[in-house]
């Protein structure tokens, strides 16, 4: 004789997967934050150049101009 199925079987917090999928979305907003975080406490020091385009150094500048008094 077959079993009925269950009423509460095809609920969607019954399907493992889905909780799978939450995890994931979560973790990586969650790691999305905290490079936006980490990448915001850091100090970008900006680079002795003669020329720039858009912002972006064209040639390359002194690596040791930095330490210099």
């Amino acid at each position: 004789m077959p079993v009925p199925p269950s009423k509460s079987g095809g609920r969607w917090y019954h399907q493992p997967i889905l909780w799978l999928g939450i995890a994931v979305f979560v973790a990586s907003m969650l790691g999305c934050t905290w490079i936006i975080v980490a990448g915001a406490r850091s100090a970008d020091t900006p680079l002795q150049t003669s020329r720039t385009v858009f912002g972006v150094p064209t040639t390359a500048g002194d690596p040791h101009a930095a330490d210099r008094p």
